[in-house]
Order: structure tokens, then C-alpha cells, then sequence
């Protein structure tokens, strides 16, 4: 027992790696590497997308948050390849993935009022990632099982296993993390840091703060579920920026984020239309009604890759295939890492028999989202089809491993796989 205990303890000291934590200039030891902290965050950010309808499909916006981001990253002591997105949601949040990856949501910047106050929610989640509390919820959740399982995770194009199996658990975790109290006072103390080095008025954040608290009283703001508020922390962060020279000269409101703003809000009638159509079919089942609105949602923005994506989907329910497809394409096309319109282009085209082009959107659906049970069972289909026998029985066989039973084809995917092994 004692050498087993031995061995263990020499495991998790090999398996610690010695690093620089350049928040805090000390020596510290890690379980997850920052290359595979990185690793990690990559391979969730197609989820994220996916959960929060898509990228937001302008190109100047999504630039404008890059380069606001980037600006703030500057003044981080963690030099990462930060990456920035916003995303389709109404949902009033902004958060982060670990390795540097961060969302805001187009419902967070219509919310806000001021350029220095969006800075201010950057510059906090930069201060999530830079103080690696994403990593620390790996560690602690995981530790020597991530460690063994990290291979296999990002070898999740041919190996499998149980590790394929958390892949959706452990993303639901990453997406919704609840900050301690601790965490949100590190944030907020070196996202005022990096805010204010920036040259942003950090009293940006308390103006956010405010604002969240207003609404509050209506309907709780999402980036308050995950970021506890109380009026303690306001005091403390109010304390932070009292002892900061607020006479030297910070950036004055930025045209710009008008401008930007301005766009959000003249396309927001089409994603509350849209709102609306997904209501309609997945909770009142009304498919006619849900694509009358969402008709008038593409109409007033053509290029709104969360209502052309419903409607494919609609017409697929339809069975109206050739016109779903033009629309899942069209959306893909839109945003290439966006889930949902390429599993309905890949579908669409199967129920077609154009095999090929079925293959070509559900592998890229694949790679996007590793654990959906039935681009397997499709690819499996599209493979049997074109004679490709090993590999429809791999599909297959990956399918019926990832399902939770209730999916529909099951007993299908069972009998073609005894037919294809000879049994």
C-alpha cells in the first residue's frame, strides 16, 4: 500500500509542470500546460458558437470587438493569441474559454451605453483567462484523469472512448462557470489594471455594474449568473479605481462603438423574429407560423445565419429538401464554424442522394462537434451508399456508441452494422 501511495505521489509531481505565472511573477506548478489549456479552448469554441446561434454575420463588427479586445490584451501579462467573437444571442453576457478564446454576446453590447464600459467587460474576462481560473477548474475538477485523457481528447477524430463520451458534459461546464467570490475579486482587480493601462476609464465597469443591476429588477442579466454581484464588490472595485490617477488622459467615447452599436440595432428586429420562430417550433410546435416569422426575419436581414439556418431546418421537417439545402449552404457559408446549418446541409443532401456533398458537410459538422450521435449515423448512410463498407461500419459503430437511445435509428444503425460485419 505504501508504494502504491509512493508511485502516486511521484505520478502527480512528474505530471506537474514547472511554469512562470506572469500575473504574478512567482514560480508555480500545473497539471494542464498552457499549450493544452489552448488545446482545450480551441475545441470548445465550435460549441459555444453552436449554443449561442452562430457568429454574428458582419464583418465589421466582429472586427470592432477583435480590435478592442486585442488593444486591452496588450496590457496582459499572459501573451496569448487572443481570439474574439460575438455571437447571435440576445442573452445579455459576455465569457470566456480557456487559453484566450472570448464571446460577447450581441445582446451584451446593445445593453451597454459606452465604449469604456464594454472595455470594462473585456478587460474582466482578459483577467478571468490571465489569472487561469478556467485552467484551475480543469485541474481541480479532473487532474490525473485529464492528464491521462488529454491525448485521446485531442485525438478525437480517430480515438474515442469515454473521453468522447464528457465531451459535451465537460463543454456545458466550461460555458456556464459560476466565479467564486475570490475569482471575481481577482478579475475585477486586474481587469480595472488592465481597462484603466489601456487608456479606458475604468469607472466603465461600475456604470456596467449599475446597468446590470437596474435590469436585474426585471429580468436577471445572464453575466450575473455567472457573476455574482453583490454590493460589497462594487465597494471594493469603487476602492480599486480610487487609488488609480483618473487625471491623466483616458479615451473619450468612441464614435465608433455607436456606430457599431447602431448597426446591432437595426438588425435586431430580425433576431426577434426569429426569437419568436424557434418558440414556435420547438415549444408550440406551430411549423407554419414559425416559418411565416421567420420568412420576415431573412427578409429584413438576408445575411441573419440563425433564421436561414430555421428554416432549413423547417423545410426539412417538410420534407422540402432542395430548399432546405440552399438555405443550410447559404448559412454555412455565412459562418463556417457554425454547427447547425452544416448537420442540415449534410442531412438534406443524404435525403437526396447526393452522398458526396452529404459526406463533405457532415464531416465538417464532425469536426466542428465531435460528439452528435447522428452525423455518425448519416455519414454511416452516406458511405453504405457509395460501397464504402469500412467506413459506414466505423460510422456506425461510433453512432451507436455516442447515442442515448431516443434518437430514432438505433435498431437501423444496429441491423446494417450486423448485415455489413456478416453476422
Amino acid at each position: 500500500m505504501k508504494k502504491i501511495i509512493l508511485l502516486f505521489v511521484a505520478l502527480i509531481l512528474v505530471s506537474c509542470a514547472k511554469t512562470y505565472d506572469p500575473l504574478t511573477g512567482k514560480t508555480t506548478y500545473t497539471l494542464l500546460p498552457e499549450s493544452q489549456e489552448i488545446k482545450i479552448g480551441q475545441m470548445y469554441v465550435p460549441l459555444a458558437i453552436e449554443q449561442n446561434d452562430g457568429r454574428y454575420p458582419d464583418k465589421e463588427v466582429q472586427e470592432y470587438i477583435s480590435q478592442l479586445g486585442q488593444e486591452i490584451a496588450k496590457h496582459t501579462p499572459r501573451k496569448l493569441n487572443y481570439k474574439f467573437y460575438v455571437v447571435n444571442t440576445d442573452v445579455i453576457n459576455a465569457f470566456a474559454l480557456p487559453g484566450g478564446f472570448i464571446f460577447v454576446n450581441r445582446g451584451l453590447i446593445l445593453a451597454l451605453d459606452k465604449e469604456d464600459q464594454l472595455a470594462g467587460v473585456l478587460a474582466h474576462e482578459l483577467a478571468h483567462v490571465n489569472a487561469r481560473h478556467h485552467a484551475k477548474f480543469l485541474e481541480k475538477m479532473y487532474g490525473m484523469n485529464l492528464l491521462m485523457n488529454l491525448a485521446a481528447i485531442f485525438a478525437y477524430q480517430t480515438k474515442y472512448g469515454n473521453v468522447l463520451m464528457q465531451f459535451g458534459g465537460l463543454g456545458a461546464q466550461l460555458l456556464s462557470l459560476k466565479w467564486s467570490r475570490d475569482q471575481e475579486s481577482e478579475a475585477d482587480r486586474y481587469g480595472v489594471k488592465f481597462a484603466y493601462e489601456a487608456g479606458y476609464d475604468p469607472r466603465g465597469i461600475i456604470e456596467t455594474f449599475y446597468i446590470f443591476k437596474k435590469m436585474d429588477k426585471i429580468h436577471q442579466p445572464e453575466w450575473l449568473l455567472t457573476h455574482p454581484l453583490p454590493d460589497t464588490r462594487i465597494k471594493q472595485v469603487k476602492k480599486l479605481i480610487s487609488q488609480l490617477d483618473l487625471n491623466k488622459p483616458l479615451k473619450e467615447d468612441s464614435p465608433r462603438f455607436h456606430y457599431i452599436k447602431n448597426k446591432l440595432e437595426k438588425t435586431k428586429p430580425s433576431y426577434d423574429l426569429y426569437k419568436k420562430a424557434k418558440i414556435k417550433l420547438i415549444k408550440e410546435k406551430q411549423i407554419t407560423e414559425a416559418l411565416n416569422l421567420v420568412n420576415k426575419a431573412i427578409k429584413l436581414y438576408p445575411q441573419n445565419n440563425a433564421a436561414l439556418s430555421l428554416k432549413a431546418h423547417i423545410l426539412l421537417k417538410q420534407e422540402k429538401y432542395s430548399e432546405a439545402v440552399k438555405y443550410a449552404v447559404k448559412a454555412a457559408q455565412i459562418d463556417d464554424m457554425f454547427f447547425r446549418p452544416h448537420f442540415f446541409a449534410g442531412y438534406g443532401y443524404f435525403k437526396l442522394k447526393k452522398y458526396k456533398e452529404s459526406i463533405k458537410y457532415l464531416t465538417k459538422a464532425k469536426s466542428l462537434i465531435p460528439d452528435f450521435p447522428d452525423t455518425y449515423y448519416f455519414l454511416g448512410r452516406d458511405y453504405e451508399a457509395l460501397g464504402n463498407i469500412n467506413q459506414a461500419i466505423k460510422n456506425y459503430e461510433k453512432a451507436l456508441k455516442l447515442t442515448d437511445g431516443k434518437r430514432g435509428w438505433e435498431a437501423d444503425a444496429k441491423r446494417r452494422l450486423q448485415r455489413l460485419l456478416g453476422y
